[in-house]
């Protein structure tokens, strides 16, 4: 076993939900998905496929027909810079999942030794995939204030020089639900192409936007970047489509590197299943069914979970942008990991400790708000304010 998989860290997410698996008395919030079932007509799809026969391999980067579509719906919301050409399916990978995304982004560009930054509080995977490649990670904390978590600017970018093969950036982001302005953006792409630094945006929540907004997502590098600029965005169908155990995603990349993405994904998992592919062509194309629904219902979730931890006195939670978490400090509960078990144990109450994500956050917890019963919410908080109430009597 090679030394740096041996030290990697074990999902903390992971080993609070196994403690309650299995328990029909525990309100799970612990992962991020919806509890709401994919719709019917994109299960149908794969089900017609399967039916039809289709079992054999694609082609690496996907069936044809789901990259243009892909690419029909980045260029709807992405125009890039201006005077660039619109977002083609020669710029589109199909892969077997988001996760997959973003380990394939990382294998073309860093080598071992290699430095990357990411900024953190972020989804354990984007910090571990550098790791597993032998590459020398740097994190730029967000600092929280008055429980919303903000970006030093100035910090980042002087985090970034010439040394720095790859930045990483999660926004709107997972956990704390911070999202990149546009004049951020602008700010990290014309330093990077400075230091010729390569970005990977993860951006899988770009739909799950609050905020009012042109184009009806959250700003996108993808706005401001041309096609050969050192940039991979990657994307998943998971979180706007209701398909999280479809394992289907893409990245949109510089043309130049395309056949060579082709290879690597060869590599890894060869193609994305075709019955899958079917079921993600029939979502984009009846896309305007599916994502707004979903992001009215979580603004709906959001808006209801939020002010009612608010009232909970000392916790620090700031309403999110973007996503589908509340992130949350509980006063005099430092240890995430501690207070997620005994929240299990004690109050029936599932939830992912900050530790997971950033030792920053260790203090924090996060709450997945995506959930088809606004009641579940609710209860959820009345358990919690009544652990807390225990807690503290003892």
């Amino acid at each position: 076993m090679r030394q740096a998989i041996a030290d990697l860290q074990a999902s903390q997410i992971r080993e609070v939900a196994n403690a309650g698996l299995g328990r029909s008395d525990v309100l799970a919030f612990w992962f991020g998905e919806s509890d709401e079932v994919t719709p019917d007509f994109i299960r149908q799809a794969a089900i017609d496929s399967l039916q039809s026969g289709e079992t054999f391999y694609s082609h690496n980067l996907g069936l044809p027909v789901l990259r243009e579509a892909v690419a029909q719906a980045m260029a709807a919301k992405h125009a890039g810079a201006p005077g660039s050409a619109p977002i083609g399916a020669e710029r589109i990978a199909i892969t077997s999942g988001g996760v997959s995304a973003l380990m394939l982004a990382v294998q073309a560009v860093v080598d071992a030794g290699d430095e990357v930054v990411a900024v953190t509080p972020v989804w354990p995977n984007l910090t571990a995939q550098p790791l597993i490649l032998g590459a020398h990670l740097r994190t730029v904390p967000l600092r929280p204030q008055a429980g919303a978590w903000t970006l030093d600017l100035d910090a980042l970018l002087e985090a970034i020089t010439p040394g720095t093969k790859l930045l990483i950036v999660n926004a709107p982001n997972n956990p704390t639900g911070w999202t990149l302005s546009r004049a951020e953006q602008s700010a990290i792409l014309a330093h990077c192409r400075r230091t010729g630094t390569w970005i990977l945006a993860d951006e899988v929540y770009e739909n799950l936007y609050y905020a009012p907004s042109e184009n009806a997502c959250a700003p996108s590098f993808l706005d401001i970047a041309t096609p050969e600029d050192r940039l991979l965005v990657a994307h998943s169908f998971s979180k706007s489509y209701l398909m999280t155990g479809w394992r289907l995603g893409w990245l949109v990349l510089p043309p130049s590197m395309t056949d060579a993405l082709g290879k690597l994904i060869e590599f890894n998992t060869s193609c994305a299943s075709v019955f899958t592919q079917r079921a993600g062509v029939v979502a984009l194309q009846r896309r305007e069914e599916v994502t707004p629904r979903v992001v009215r219902h979580l603004q709906a979730c959001r808006d209801t979970l939020v002010p009612a931890l608010q009232t909970i006195p000392g916790l620090q939670v700031a309403r999110p942008l973007g996503g589908m978490y509340a992130f949350f400090e509980l006063p005099g509960h430092t240890d995430s990991l501690a207070t997620a078990k005994r929240l299990v144990a004690e109050a029936g109450l599932g939830l992912a400790p900050g530790a997971a994500f950033a030792p920053e956050a260790g203090s924090w917890l996060r709450w997945c708000f995506a959930s088809k019963d606004l009641a579940r919410l609710t209860q959820g908080v009345q358990r919690l304010e009544d652990w807390l109430h225990q807690a503290g009597a003892r």
